[in-house]
């Protein structure tokens, strides 16, 4: 029961990372940070010729300042010349950092967290409106976000059906090499182990509430949670 509990606890980590790593990894290609650029050579930020509207607006409801909106949307629409990613773009960018699985499943469910307004696009709004919680947000911001990725019908709960496609997403991602003796029934097992946790009622769905004080109990997540911040 131990190994098993330990198992789940990770599966439940390795989740909340690919959120986090993922966004920085969307960073870096977008070429807003990386290891030789600081964003700190003055003719670099003349590249921000166009700045998108409400920047004071976007400053008031994220954790960015204004210099920091600027190098983000100075990488943004270098990659995104017409302002806004659509779905299929957005799995190739993200299929790049997982060579040895197929993450498409798991970067549609992350797209349509990133569009909040079902509207097919990811908006620059929507991306630093997401990258400000999953980098800078508190642990209540991030596990909120969190939870509605996994609510993939939004309907305010997360039922097993949901988990389920959640984590064979997950697992599809990461590939054979990361579980090279993987059961066909272990999804089966850590959503059974998922409810199990943190379904605290037993009727069958886990509701926000239920999901937010599982994982502030889980020193694992919280953990994860806290180590991408402040990365730019």
């Amino acid at each position: 029961m131990e190994g098993e509990e330990q198992t789940e606890n990770s599966l439940h980590t390795v989740a909340v990372i690919l959120l986090c790593c993922g966004a920085v990894k969307m960073l870096h290609l977008l070429g807003v940070i990386s290891v030789e650029d600081k964003c700190d050579d003055d003719l670099e930020m003349t590249i921000v010729c166009h700045r998108p509207e409400g920047l004071d607006q976007l400053e008031a409801i994220t954790n960015f300042n204004k210099r920091e909106l600027q190098v983000l949307y100075r990488g943004f629409k270098n990659e995104c010349p017409s302002g806004v990613v659509n779905e299929e773009t957005f799995k190739q960018i993200y299929s790049q950092f997982f060579p040895h699985g197929d993450a498409s499943t798991y970067a549609h469910y992350l797209f349509n967290a990133f569009d909040t307004a079902s509207s097919g696009s990811i908006k620059f709004e929507d991306f630093v409106t997401a990258l400000s919680i999953l980098l800078r947000g508190s642990i209540t911001e991030k596990l909120q976000w969190t939870f509605n990725l996994y609510d993939i019908n939004r309907d305010g709960y997360i039922n097993k059906e949901e988990m389920t496609d959640i984590v064979r997403a997950i697992y599809d991602m990461m590939g054979k090499y990361t579980y090279p003796v993987l059961k066909n029934d272990a999804p089966k097992q850590h959503v059974e182990a998922f409810f199990q946790k943190m379904d605290k009622n037993r009727d069958g769905v886990v509701t926000l509430d239920e999901f937010i004080v599982s994982c502030q109990e889980d020193e694992n997540i919280m953990r994860s949670l806290q180590l991408f911040e402040n990365v730019i």
